[in-house]
């Protein structure tokens, strides 16, 4: 157990978390960069993943798009893991005030975790494009090629695509919760994909941890640093 991050968290009014695609690895979720990522799409589609994952290409090539996002976006059998459960634990004991992630998998929410501002979206939302009849995750994996609405519509996910913006609310939700506590976890993430690398500027509060497996270019500005999973981190919250 890391005893400062112990002290940290016992010592802490107002928790807000950030965290990114480290934080699901553990649930058997690959990230984008590892030899194990959605990277390795690259040499099946001819195109990279911020290509696939674009905008513009879902429009113009929606059934490969589908056909990507199928089999590397969607993991309906994972399930959270000990750092989602300990966030939750964090949130239900009255010190966690927001969960703000990266990722798309919603498991923080199935971990228990009531105030999760999804940065990017969820694959567990999908609409359609003409009618906005949402849905579920469930309707994507068992349709055949481009889904499309009972009114015909084309559905997306209702997560954000390279090229589009992020929520405006959710952005500045975020930002309140981080300008407002006193101690910001990062977790997960190696801070390098932006805007959601950038909203640990918005932080002025005490203590700044930063958990991750490998060093990140932030780690100078943080008052602890712990390189190992997340949910090891973490795990001591689930023993109390």
């Amino acid at each position: 157990m890391n005893e400062k991050l112990k002290q940290v968290i016992e010592n802490s009014r107002h928790i807000a978390f950030l965290g990114g695609a480290g934080l699901s690895t553990e649930s058997g979720i690959p990230d984008f960069r590892s030899t194990d990522g959605i990277y390795k799409a690259q040499t099946t589609y001819g195109h990279s993943p911020e290509v696939l994952l674009s905008h513009d290409f879902f429009w113009r090539h929606t059934d490969v798009f589908y056909d990507y996002y199928r089999k590397f976006l969607l993991y309906p059998e994972a399930k959270p893991n000990k750092a989602h459960k300990a966030l939750a634990k964090l949130e239900q004991d009255g010190k966690l005030t927001a969960v703000i992630t990266q990722n798309i998998d919603g498991l923080h929410q199935a971990a228990g975790s009531q105030n999760v501002l999804e940065l990017h979206g969820s694959v567990h939302r999908n609409y359609c494009t003409k009618c906005r009849k949402f849905y579920p995750m469930e309707y994507i994996q068992q349709s055949q090629g481009v889904p499309t609405c009972t009114c015909g519509g084309v559905i997306k996910p209702d997560v954000v695509l390279y090229g589009e913006g992020l929520d405006s609310n959710t952005l500045v939700s975020a930002v309140t919760h981080i300008q407002r506590a006193d101690t910001l976890i990062v977790g997960g993430t190696s801070l390098v994909v932006y805007p959601a690398a950038g909203l640990i500027d918005y932080f002025s509060g005490r203590e700044l941890v930063l958990i991750n497996l490998s060093r990140t270019d932030r780690d100078s500005e943080a008052t602890l640093c712990v390189h190992e999973k997340i949910g090891e981190a973490l795990s001591f919250l689930l023993e109390e």
